[in-house]
C-alpha cells in the first residue's frame, strides 16, 4: 500500500479502538514518526494530511526540518527520542514539543537555553515528561516512583508539562503492554487532579506500530506511529 493507503488504515483503526473506549477519533492525535525516513517521502504523507512529525534522533531532524519546515510552516514537530544535553540548542531551534524529558538536569539544560533562543524566551518550552512504566534497563524515562517528584520540580523552570509519554514493554504477552500503558494512565489522572504549576496535562504519549490500539484502549490521546505509516503493507 502507499502511504496514504497506510495512513487511511491507520485512521481508521484508531477510529475502532476510540469507539471500543467510549471516544471520538477526534480526540487521538496521530504524529508520525519519521526515523530513517527521506524528506521526500514524509512530504507525501503530509500531503495526505499528517501534521504532526515525530522524530528520534536530532541530527537526523535537522536534515528533515531544513527540507520542508519552510514549505509546511503548520506542521507540529515533536522530538520523542532521548534528548542529550548537548543537542538541547538545537532541539529547542526545532521543536514544538519535547516529549522526551526524564531527568531534573535535563530540566535544567532546556532552562538555561531558553533565553537564547528567540521563540522561546518569553515562552515556556512545551514538554511531556517520559516515564518508564515497564521497568525495562534498556528503556529510557524516570523510574515511575520518581516520576511525580520530576513532574512537580518543572515549576522551577522554564516549561509546561503538557504531558506524559511512555513506550510499552517488547513483549507479546499483550497484558504485560495493557499494564504499562493503565500504569501512566493512573499517573495522568493522579497529577491532573494535583493543579500543579506548569503542568497542562493534556497529552497522554502511549502507543507505537505494534500496540497504539491497546494504548488508545487505556486513555492514550497521542501515538506515535512510524513503520505502519512508511512501510510498505502498513
Amino acid at each position: 500500500m502507499s502511504i496514504k493507503e497506510n495512513i487511511a488504515f491507520v485512521r481508521g483503526r484508531i477510529a475502532a479502538a476510540a469507539r471500543r473506549s467510549g471516544r471520538s477519533a477526534s480526540e487521538i492525535t496521530l504524529v508520525a514518526v519519521v526515523k530513517h525516513v527521506t524528506p521526500e517521502r514524509i512530504a507525501e504523507a503530509l500531503a495526505a494530511g499528517i501534521t504532526e512529525i515525530g522524530e528520534n534522533r536530532v541530527q537526523e531532524a535537522i536534515v528533515h526540518y531544513q527540507a520542508l519546515a519552510e514549505k509546511y510552516p503548520l506542521v507540529k514537530w515533536h522530538l520523542i527520542g532521548h534528548l542529550q544535553r548537548n543537542k538541547v540548542r538545537q532541539s529547542l531551534d526545532m521543536f514544538d514539543i519535547i516529549q522526551s524529558v526524564d531527568s531534573e538536569r535535563l530540566l535544567k539544560e532546556i532552562d538555561s537555553r531558553t533565553p537564547s533562543c528567540g521563540r522561546w524566551a518569553s515562552t515556556p518550552v512545551p514538554i511531556m515528561i517520559e516515564v518508564n512504566t515497564s521497568g525495562e534497563s534498556s528503556k529510557f524515562g524516570v523510574a515511575y516512583s520518581r516520576a511525580l517528584e520530576l513532574i512537580e520540580s518543572a515549576s522551577r523552570y522554564r516549561v509546561s508539562v503538557v504531558g506524559l509519554m511512555t513506550m510499552g514493554p517488547l513483549t507479546e504477552e499483550k497484558d504485560k503492554v495493557r499494564d504499562s500503558f493503565r500504569t501512566l494512565k493512573k499517573l495522568f489522572e493522579r497529577v491532573k487532579k494535583l493543579d500543579l504549576p506548569s503542568v497542562e496535562a493534556r497529552y497522554l504519549s502511549m502507543g507505537m506500530s505494534s500496540d497504539y490500539e491497546i494504548a488508545i484502549e487505556e486513555g492514550a490521546n497521542l501515538v506515535r506511529i512510524g513503520r505502519a505509516i512508511f512501510t510498505e503493507g502498513g
